[in-house]
């Protein structure tokens, strides 16, 4: 059975237990299979990008037509950190809730709407506002030239600056290494392996480092960056407490030891490697 997540952002537990490790989060709009109810309260689900965890039942809707209508209609992604839905295409109108960057959304046509609102509609089938600026179409898998994706993936990393680093986290309030690498290659249409490692099924696949380019994935143990080119990357770092930005080059202010001297493995999209 699919669900879609009506909660801003709902937490994927290592066991159905609010207390267990929070390996995941689930932002609102995205759907969901269910692969087993455990109890009254929680349910066992499978990602989109094949991640397994455990939900709150409260932070979904179980309802399989709803489900697969919503999947194809909701073809907007917010851009913005976060955005409030509104009741009226007014900014001094009441919040419904709010959204963060990577929450999906159906707009709706509504030529009465101010050019700078855009009308959406909730899981609920509420329909509310939100500034135009604040949303962007959905990304398709492999729609963007190799070029136009490196340049976006990096941009969209970049665009979680300084967002503080919170294990499992994967929004503008707090995200980890995975999670900020996930979501940058996700909201360009690309799914990648949530956690810090290379896994076979999926499209990311190893290259020797000097092949490296913008936009692949650099593996550390226990650990991944973004690389931005000119050997600098962009990261959630612990030691740093945020997303922030390194180099691997000795002489620069921003090299870090511990990492540039730790590299596990190179990761790309594109295996174009050339004599």
């Amino acid at each position: 059975m699919k669900a879609i997540v009506t909660a801003m952002i709902a937490s994927l537990h290592a066991m159905p237990d609010k207390a267990s490790e929070i390996i995941d989060e689930v932002l609102y709009g995205m759907t969901v299979e269910i692969i087993s109810d455990v109890n009254d309260a929680w349910v066992s689900i499978r990602t989109a990008y094949r991640y397994e965890g455990y939900c709150q039942k409260a932070d979904l809707l179980q309802e399989e037509a709803l489900a697969a209508t919503w999947q194809q209609d909701a073809q907007y992604v917010v851009c913005q950190s976060f955005a409030d839905v509104l009741q009226q295409p007014r900014i001094q109108s009441t919040k419904l809730l709010t959204l963060v960057r990577g929450s999906s959304i159906c707009v709706m046509s509504d030529e009465a709407v101010p050019e700078e609102w855009s009308a959406v509609q909730l899981v609920s089938g509420q329909i509310g506002y939100v500034r135009t600026k604040w949303l962007q179409p959905k990304i398709t898998a492999y729609s963007l030239s190799e070029q136009q994706f490196r340049e976006n993936v990096v941009d969209t990393a970049l665009s979680y600056l300084t967002a503080p680093y919170r294990w499992g986290g994967k929004s503008p309030l707090g995200i980890d290494c995975s999670g900020l690498c996930s979501m940058a290659y996700l909201l360009n249409g690309v799914y990648i392996y949530r956690d810090a490692r290379i896994v076979e099924g999926f499209p990311i696949v190893n290259i020797e480092q000097d092949q490296m380019q913008k936009g692949d994935l650099i593996y550390f143990p226990s650990h991944i960056a973004l690389y931005m080119g000119d050997d600098l990357y962009v990261h959630s770092s612990l030691g740093g407490n945020e997303v922030t930005i390194n180099s691997l080059d000795a002489k620069h202010p921003l090299y870090r030891q511990d990492l540039a001297t730790t590299i596990l493995a190179v990761g790309t999209l594109y295996n174009s490697q050339k004599d």
